[in-house]
């Protein structure tokens, strides 16, 4: 385990990968948000008392419109800002048949491939996790 500064908040955050087709859905964040206009895979904070995969469902249906269906978890990553870290789990999800995303809590949203993800920008926790995630690491 590494020593992390007790000093700073730790933010507990959730993201949704979802593929199909060989595609991965991706939402882009509103303008008012942190890291504003920058993509990521749908998800946010767990809050207090509540599971991760609640957290999940949640934050993912208020923000694309459709409840998914957890499968399992992929990948945890740690990153430090500079007033907090963010302790970042990604899960392997699924959309119901035939469901639609559709941006309501953010921009946009996106369906791409592993290859295209270089064309879209994401905060630094989400990058350094997907770069695990899809095998991209630079």
């Amino acid at each position: 385990t590494r020593l992390r500064n007790m000093a700073k908040t730790s933010v507990l955050v959730v993201a949704a990968v979802v593929e199909h087709e060989g595609h991965y859905l991706i939402t882009q964040r509103n303008e008012s948000a942190v890291f504003p206009m920058l993509w990521e895979f749908p998800g946010g904070r767990v809050e207090e008392g509540e599971s991760e995969t609640a957290a999940l469902i949640r934050e993912v249906s208020g923000r694309i419109g459709v409840e998914v269906s957890v499968t399992q978890r992929l990948a945890d990553h740690f990153h430090e800002y500079d007033d907090y870290e963010v302790h970042l789990s990604l899960f392997a999800c699924s959309l119901p048949p035939g469901a639609i995303p559709r941006p309501i809590g953010v921009k946009d949203t996106r369906w791409v491939r592993s290859d295209e993800m270089d064309d879209y920008e994401f905060p630094p926790a989400d990058q350094t996790s997907m770069a695990k995630l899809l095998n991209l690491d630079h």
